[in-house]
């Protein structure tokens, strides 16, 4: 004799049904996920956040690689499926590097990590006393110069920048040459020059220790290259093809995390003073842990676990 179907018994099974679903929804990431693979061209802010990022990755279980790579070869490996995530996409200074690759899908833009930055031209305060307050402003005094603006790593899509605008002779800048190095050789030059009180113009950004190292101006008038408002910029989350779909809880991570120059400024200090930024980073956490909770809300484990609970308990830790 078959059972009788009770109402009780309907509701039991749909009550599994939406419990099963429900798991599904929160089903942990495959394990072809639990490497991430991030990229790193050698700059402190991104330094910064890939240690934020990493202390965040492995409490819920995954292994963060991070790969030292320039701005070009970290797409290029994007499209080879070598790199998973960058969180250094400055806009609009890559647009004409990367707008093709997300044109095309290649790569696509998960989140603002940072919306209100800051990236283009500076000279020291002392130099914009004198006079020097816009990019119109630089011929005016090239000889001071020596007719040269002072970038990052050769490859940089910002050099690229730089030279388009001197190939253009923009701005009177006739003559002028980029000198090119990375973040720290253009920094000691920077240093060099203002211990001296001689004239420099370079690339500079926010966040960035140099902002505190040295006292100095951003400039102003420029729309065609750095963009106005002093270089006002977003610094963006970007993964390669199809990694979000793949990786869906790690996605969900990736398209919440949210810093702030602040944050980033207190562990690129001690950086500058030959610290790991590892152990920065986790301070940093464990004093503002509303940051972590912002970034976990709907992100489990890798196996499918609380993972704001995870990473609560690895702050918890000494």
């Amino acid at each position: 004799m078959k059972p009788a179907i009770t109402s009780r018994t309907i509701s039991l099974c749909v009550a599994a049904t939406l419990a099963l679903s429900g798991a599904a929804a929160h089903a942990a990431d495959p394990a072809s996920c639990k490497q991430v693979r991030m990229a790193d061209p050698g700059w402190t802010d991104i330094n910064a956040t890939n240690a934020l990022t990493g202390i965040v990755l492995e409490a819920l279980g995954y292994e963060q690689k991070v790969l030292p790579l320039s701005v070009p070869i970290t797409y290029a490996g994007m499209q080879k499926v070598q790199v998973d995530v960058f969180l250094g996409n400055w806009m609009p200074a890559q647009t004409a590097l990367v707008g093709p690759l997300l044109k095309s899908g290649v790569i696509e833009q998960l989140h603002a990590n940072l919306p209100s930055a800051k990236f283009t031209l500076a000279v020291p305060e002392y130099v914009s006393k004198a006079g020097v307050r816009t990019f119109a402003d630089l011929a005016k005094h090239a000889d001071k110069f020596e007719r040269k603006i002072y970038g990052i790593e050769t490859g940089a899509p910002a050099n690229q920048i730089i030279r388009k605008m001197l190939t253009a002779k923009s701005y009177g800048l006739d003559g002028w040459t980029l000198v090119e190095s990375s973040e720290q050789g253009m920094l000691s030059q920077v240093a060099r020059k203002q211990r001296g009180s001689e004239w420099i113009v370079f690339l500079a950004w926010e966040p960035n220790q140099m902002n505190n190292t040295f006292k100095l101006s951003y400039l102003d008038g420029d729309k065609d290259y750095f963009g106005p408002n002093f270089g006002s910029a977003s610094v963006n989350t970007v993964a390669r093809r199809g990694y979000a779909a793949a990786c869906p809880n790690l996605g969900r991570l990736f398209k919440q995390l949210e810093f702030s120059a602040t944050l980033e400024q207190a562990i690129i200090a001690d950086l500058v003073q030959k610290r790991p930024a590892r152990p920065s980073a986790l301070r940093e956490l464990k004093a503002n842990p509303e940051l972590a909770a912002k970034w976990l809300n709907g992100v489990t484990t890798i196996d499918g676990r609380d993972g704001a609970a995870a990473v609560r308990a690895r702050l918890a830790q000494p």
